[in-house]
């Protein structure tokens, strides 16, 4: 059996000739993208939809709250939540990062959810976003999957099927909990998790700490608690970091100005905005969005 070390290089030499920019590249199969950086980059926010991140080279670090989180060929991240994080990332030209993400389609998940049955505890609430550690299993999946990208006859035949097995691997491993809770709803878990999907498809409505304890069943209080435990912010924070991550999309699209970026996620005062860009992002929205466009060039 491959060494973890071993099995890191084998997916990277399969992922790398389908790379050719630094990134994430999409694939011939749904839902499974690449990810390439040939640089240092220094701990900058991102959002991360619900997926797997399997890192084949190089190393990523994440910060959520008071967490760190280490992922690299021996790890894995299991995201199941849509959490705005802090991430710096280690690649260089020589070594650049290499990695694959698969998202975790709800459909899918419930449906695999419910042939397994739940046979975990819930004496805790999950983690949403952790990373585990490399299985022989979850390592062979990988690979299979990563091979078939080769091919887009074999994405189109084979590709679910891949897909499959790494998603039930990973329902077998470590954070199987996590996102069991997703597809059967827990508890305060699964209340969160609601607010959480109404704060990502209204983030420019506006929102009281009431309005969302109400959402949740929940005395304000109570809310807020369960809320920073498993987000590692207060709602206030979490909406507004939603916003800007929201907005830094939209200006690296490069199909929005500054005030259209600011009102479309429900910002009413555009020195607020920058203000807030540059506290969160370190430098103000057009700087920021030139030197983005100029290392993506």
């Amino acid at each position: 059996m491959p060494s973890t070390a071993q099995a890191g290089n084998a997916l990277a030499d399969v992922i790398s000739p389908l790379v050719n920019s630094d990134g994430m590249t999409t694939t011939h199969l749904s839902g499974v993208s690449l990810l390439c950086l040939s640089r240092h980059q220094l701990r900058t926010p991102l959002l991360y939809e619900p997926s797997l991140i399997i890192i084949a080279q190089g190393r990523k670090m994440g910060y959520l709250g008071d967490r760190e989180i280490h992922y690299d060929p021996g790890h894995y991240l299991v995201q199941t939540l849509p959490l705005p994080f802090e991430c710096e990332t280690y690649g260089s030209p020589a070594a650049p990062l290499l990695g694959i993400s698969v998202r975790l389609d709800p459909a899918l998940l419930s449906e695999m959810v419910t042939a397994m049955g739940d046979a975990s505890g819930h004496s805790q609430a999950p983690l949403p976003m952790a990373s585990v550690a490399m299985t022989d299993g979850m390592q062979d999946a990988v690979l299979r999957l990563a091979r078939a990208l080769h091919s887009e006859t074999e994405c189109s035949t084979m590709g679910a099927a891949r897909v499959r097995d790494v998603v039930f691997e990973a329902l077998k491993g470590e954070q199987g909990k996590a996102l069991t809770a997703l597809v059967l709803g827990h508890g305060n878990y699964s209340r969160i998790v609601q607010v959480l999907s109404r704060l990502h498809t209204h983030y420019a409505d506006e929102f009281s700490v009431e309005q969302l304890a109400v959402q949740a069943n929940m005395s304000p209080s109570t809310f807020h608690h369960h809320f920073k435990q498993i987000t590692r912010t207060s709602p206030a924070q979490y909406l507004k970091r939603l916003r800007l991550i929201k907005a830094q999309q939209l200006l690296l699209q490069d199909n929005h100005n500054v005030n259209q970026a600011a009102a479309a996620v429900g910002y009413r005062s555009i020195p607020q905005f920058s203000r807030d860009y540059k506290r969160y992002f370190g430098e103000p929205p057009l700087q920021h969005r030139r030197q983005e466009q100029a290392l993506r060039a």
